[in-house]
């Protein structure tokens, strides 16, 4: 059975330009949140910037109060084998053969380095929860 969580990602709207991460970065660290996982989605005008915050509710108002534009969005956290395949099998496979569709996914090791971790975002997370849960 894998283990499956539902998480909240923030995800913030950030000109590209000089500074924009290093706004976001800042709202955080004057909040003493921490940064679990991180993703930057760009174009050459705007990035999308996606995390996982040791403190949702905190993070999303500290990065308001900076002015910037934010919002948060279910998403999936599923451990994975350290192994070549481990997100093929563990995931992507199940999850497309259950009709769900993988909108994008990072990645990341935990500690201890024997399990991976991947951040998923589908279309129906109740469900997928349900489909990789049920995985062995």
């Amino acid at each position: 059975m894998a283990a499956v969580s539902i998480l909240k990602q923030v995800s913030v709207f950030a000109e590209n330009r000089l500074g924009s991460l290093q706004a976001v970065l800042q709202a955080l660290a004057d909040r003493e949140i921490n940064i679990r996982a991180l993703s930057i989605a760009d174009t050459s005008d705007f990035g999308i910037v996606r995390m996982i915050l040791s403190d949702t509710d905190l993070g999303l108002r500290a990065l308001r109060d900076a002015g910037l534009t934010a919002s948060t969005t279910e998403v999936l956290r599923v451990e994975l084998p350290d192994t070549p395949g481990g997100l093929l099998k563990a995931a992507v496979r199940p999850l497309s053969e259950a009709g769900l569709n993988v909108e994008y996914i990072y990645a990341f090791v935990d500690m201890p380095l024997e399990k991976a971790a991947a951040v998923v975002k589908v279309d129906n997370v109740q469900k997928a929860r349900q489909v990789l849960a049920a995985e062995t």
